[in-house]
């Protein structure tokens, strides 16, 4: 056990300190002794992405170091993703995932993409800075069931509404279930524009998407 928690912190200490090169070789040596691919993610690339969070926060950090953090992470990432263990969820169902239109910011988005494929959704991913109409004109075109929607900026959180008020306008509302999340999104928030349901992280969204598929 101590070696696990060894090569964890090692892991997030490689991505909050901007080892891209050394976080796969700790991956690979993580995986080849053994240990679970989704406790390395959370526990250990994500902690590592906290702890730039952090840095930033306190000003240590600025957006470049963010991005080379980032860049680390989503080498690991590469390095786990296939060994993660995907769920069954019987007919496959499609989930269109995004960036709002005006940010830029995708590490959250990433993670849950992870998730909600691991847990068996097939996921039609938008990217970043996503235009309001292409969620909508994207889960008419895949016949999704969900649309995921992601923000770290206040100023784009609008722009979550904005889509929602479009589903409505197409009378898509209810039959596709949407979801939010991001640093400034609050259950408040999810309950005043009407998303079916807000999450805090990635592990959570996917429960929550199993929930809503399970009531379509």
């Amino acid at each position: 056990m101590n070696r696990k928690i060894e090569l964890l912190n090692e892991l997030a200490r490689c991505v909050a300190e901007m080892e891209d090169e050394l976080v796969v070789k700790v991956a690979n040596t993580y995986l080849q002794e053994g240990f679970n691919a989704h406790e390395g993610i959370m526990q250990g690339l994500v902690a590592g992405m906290e702890k730039a969070g952090e840095l930033f926060e306190q000003g240590e950090y600025y957006v470049p170091e963010l991005l080379i953090c980032s860049d680390a992470m989503n080498m690991g990432l590469n390095i786990f993703r296939p060994h993660l263990v995907s769920e069954d969820i019987g007919e496959s169902i499609n989930v269109v995932i995004g960036v709002v239109e005006g940010d830029t910011h995708d590490i959250g988005k990433n993670l849950v993409k992870i998730m909600l494929e691991t847990s068996g959704f097939a996921v039609h991913d938008l990217g970043r800075d996503v235009p309001v109409e292409q969620f909508v004109n994207k889960a008419k075109e895949v016949d999704a069931r969900i649309i995921c929607m992601s923000t770290l900026m206040t100023t784009t959180m609008n722009n979550m509404k904005r889509v929602i008020e479009l589903l409505k306008t197409e009378g898509l509302y209810g039959k596709i279930k949407t979801m939010i999340g991001g640093a400034p999104i609050s259950q408040s928030f999810a309950d005043l524009i009407g998303a079916d349901a807000y999450t805090t992280n990635a592990i959570e969204a996917a429960k929550r998407a199993k929930q809503l598929a399970a009531i379509l």
